[in-house]
């Protein structure tokens, strides 16, 4: 059974873990962390995730080495639970969106020592659509056009989404581009036709949508679209838990999605 430390426990995300986890043989939810001062400190997680009691307080630090921390929470507190997987030996896997190139400077360190498993989406599918868009920018090539475009819930701070960044990063290492010289981010003005070779960026907020990604490939004469609907956020979830089995064990490393499908 693998053990499991939920950081960002009292979260929309870290509640449904505990709860998704809790139904499932293959783990043991050891361990349940927030911020410290969060209103629900103390409280039990299992209640706070609507499973019932489950014997695990809500607590502001680790203090016992588990498997796997799963860590849903923010960029600063994905370091603090860094700091915990170091001193304790825990295998990481990290869902935190919103990270910038310092955050990854400290996971490529901290994988040195320990096994972190890092995507900007959990999702099995999404992560062979990452795999699938790759392969359509390659052999299709530059007379296709690549715009991007991703969907999200009103209330999501950050656009465009990690999972968007993610499609356009695998296209970029599939064709020897850069985000930064090749995405474009939205048009605006009178004078903005389409270069060769961009690939276009657009985020939507709309309503309750948990996820929705489309990327088109497309010349005179025809598109190809690749999409992705998330019509809940269990599927996340549900992918951390997968990777989370994965992961146990495994020797020190950076690891990815693809590496759990085998891709």
């Amino acid at each position: 059974m693998t053990t499991l430390t939920i950081h960002g426990a009292a979260g929309q995300m870290g509640r449904r873990l505990v709860a998704l986890a809790t139904e499932d043989e293959r783990f043991e939810v050891a361990a349940a962390i927030e911020y410290a001062g969060h209103d629900a400190m103390g409280t039990d997680a299992g209640l706070l995730a609507g499973c019932g009691d489950i014997g695990i307080p809500l607590a502001d630090r680790l203090d016992r080495h588990t498997d796997v921390i799963i860590d849903f929470s923010t960029p600063g507190a994905t370091r603090l639970a860094m700091e915990a997987g170091l001193e304790y030996q825990c295998g990481m896997v990290v869902g935190t969106t919103g990270l910038q190139a310092q955050d990854h400077a400290a996971i490529d360190e901290a994988a040195k020592r320990i096994a972190i498993l890092q995507a900007p989406n959990m999702s099995l599918g999404i992560n062979l659509l990452f795999e699938l868009a790759a392969q359509a920018a390659t052999r299709l090539g530059e007379d296709y056009d690549i715009e991007i475009v991703e969907s999200h819930h009103r209330y999501k701070k950050d656009a465009p989404s990690g999972t968007a960044l993610g499609i356009a990063e695998a296209i970029c290492r599939a064709t020897g581009k850069s985000l930064d010289e090749h995405v474009v981010h939205g048009r605006h003005g009178d004078d903005v036709p389409r270069q060769r070779g961009q690939i276009g960026m657009h985020a939507l907020r709309l309503g309750d949508l948990a996820g929705r990604h489309t990327t088109s490939f497309a010349t005179p004469g025809e598109e190809l679209q690749l999409t992705h609907i998330a019509t809940t956020r269990d599927v996340f979830a549900r992918g951390a838990l997968t990777a989370s089995a994965w992961m146990a064990g495994r020797p020190s490393g950076r690891y990815r999605m693809a590496d759990v499908l085998g891709l």
